[in-house]
């Protein structure tokens, strides 16, 4: 059976940062509620720009006991000193990334809705594994549709936790809770929440709470 109550959160930064105001944004979001991992997520930025985010935002994050994962890029996580780097199908391969960040670091990969794909990155020694997109979202173009059920199989017959990401919001997390998500991961479901990112973190923490 699956187990709820170990779902967490796990934030993913906007696509886009304000740097002068968002330290304080993403603080406040961290005090308001449980958060497993916040990955930096700047895909159209230079690398002298995340780095910079990098910098000013990891203490933040790693200053209260949290994971700060980098995106894409193994190398870029390794000179900013993140706790590892999530990669996708078309990023680093999970055995350049693991040579990247050493065998201490979390690495996670990227599955869309294949159970092959996730197999695979769990034999190859993923520390976790994602599915999506669930629902639609404004963030990227998600090249696949994942339904809950796939999050079911995997946490019945894997130890590896699994993360579920696309358009999720405090109104559609619970199916996904309920599936056996690890790790539910939002972007503009936090971000964008009507009443601020530290409303939608407590929201968010006690719909688990609430399942569980």
């Amino acid at each position: 059976m699956t187990d709820p109550a170990r779902c967490r959160l796990y934030l993913i930064t906007p696509p886009k940062l304000d740097l002068a105001t968002f330290r304080d944004t993403l603080a406040a979001a961290l005090d308001a509620g449980d958060v497993a991992s916040v990955q930096l997520r700047l895909k159209d930025a230079s690398d002298d720009d995340i780095r910079r985010a990098a910098d000013l935002l990891r203490p933040v994050v790693q200053g209260r006991d949290v994971a700060f994962l980098m995106n894409d890029r193994p190398d870029l996580a390794v000179a900013t000193g993140c706790d590892g780097v999530h990669v996708g199908q078309e990023d680093a391969r999970y055995a350049e990334a693991r040579r990247s960040v050493g065998r201490d670091a979390i690495v996670g990969v990227t599955c869309h809705n294949s159970r092959h794909l996730a197999m695979e990155a769990a034999e190859q020694g993923a520390d976790y594994v994602a599915f999506g997109a669930f629902f639609p979202t404004g963030t990227k173009q998600p090249k696949t549709r994942a339904e809950p059920e796939i999050l079911t199989w995997w946490s019945d017959v894997m130890q590896v936790p699994c993360v579920a990401i696309g358009g999720i919001t405090v109104d559609n997390a619970s199916v996904l809770i309920e599936a056996g998500a690890d790790f539910i991961a939002v972007v503009s479901g936090v971000w964008d929440y009507p009443q601020g990112p530290a409303a939608a973190v407590r929201d968010f923490n006690r719909l688990i709470a609430e399942i569980a």
